[in-house]
This record gives structure tokens, C-alpha cells and sequence, in this order.
């Protein structure tokens, strides 16, 4: 694997991003126009209704399931950064701090953290900004 850097930091899984999302939508798309087509035909109506409001379901699962783990792994995020504050200043992160800006410091090394953080909630810098302004970028391959 490359070394990390701020180009290409974020990740695609191939099955979950260009298998399974595609197929939803598709799977979606034909409910939606069987569901249509079986409007006025008592005897498909059910059915029709039934494979669409199942692959709506399974699209709002799949959407679910990944903001579900990115809460918990920002949350984890949110914790490991303060506690390396902590260990490094003795202070807590500033309150100021959003979560956001907070997982964006996950890359800046120790060296750069502190005045990267003071910096961010002065300035009240994006995530995006914050990893723009590392320098020499700290990789974290466990974020999926």
C-alpha cells in the first residue's frame, strides 16, 4: 500500500461501494417500475408493493449500518485524540473543538497536534482544512 497522505486517505470497499450500493439501486428501480406497471391489476398489486417496500428497506439498511459505524468509530476517534492531547499537554482538547475537527487531527503527528488543534479551534478550521495543514500526515488505515 502507498504511503498515506491526504489524496488518497479515503477509502472505497469495492463490494460495498460498487457491488452492493448499485444493486440496491437497480433492485430499487425495478420494484419502482414493476410496482407502476402492477397498479391497476389487483392480483400483483401486493406483491409489487411488498418487493418495494422491501428494497427500500434494504437501501435504508445498508445507509444505517455504515453511518451506525462511523458514529461509534468517530466516537472512539473523539476519545483517542483527547486522551493523546492529554498525554502530550495535560489539558483536555478545547471544547471549541467539534467532533469533526477533531477527527481531522487524527493525522497531524505528535509533533504538529497541539498547535494544530489551538490553531483549529481558534480559527475554527473544516476537517478539511485541519488535513490540509498537516505536514507530515499520520496514517490511520483502521477508518473504513
Amino acid at each position: 500500500m502507498d504511503t498515506q497522505n491526504y489524496a488518497n486517505h479515503r477509502q472505497l470497499v469495492p463490494g460495498f461501494h460498487f457491488v452492493l450500493f448499485p444493486l440496491l439501486v437497480l433492485t430499487l428501480g425495478g420494484s419502482v417500475t414493476n410496482l407502476i406497471q402492477s397498479w391497476g391489476d389487483h392480483t400483483r398489486i401486493y406483491s409489487a408493493s411488498l418487493i418495494f417496500v422491501l428494497s427500500l428497506a434494504m437501501i435504508m439498511l445498508m445507509g444505517f449500518c455504515r453511518m451506525f459505524a462511523l458514529k461509534a468509530q468517530d466516537r472512539a476517534i473523539r476519545a483517542e485524540e483527547n486522551l493523546r492531547h492529554y498525554v502530550l499537554t495535560g489539558k483536555l482538547l478545547d471544547p471549541k473543538l467539534t467532533v469533526r475537527q477533531v477527527i481531522g487531527l487524527r493525522f497531524a503527528p505528535d509533533a504538529e497536534f497541539v498547535a494544530l488543534a489551538q490553531r483549529a479551534a481558534a480559527e475554527n478550521l473544516s476537517e478539511d482544512d485541519i488535513k490540509k495543514a498537516v505536514k507530515n500526515w499520520k496514517a490511520d488505515t483502521y477508518r473504513v
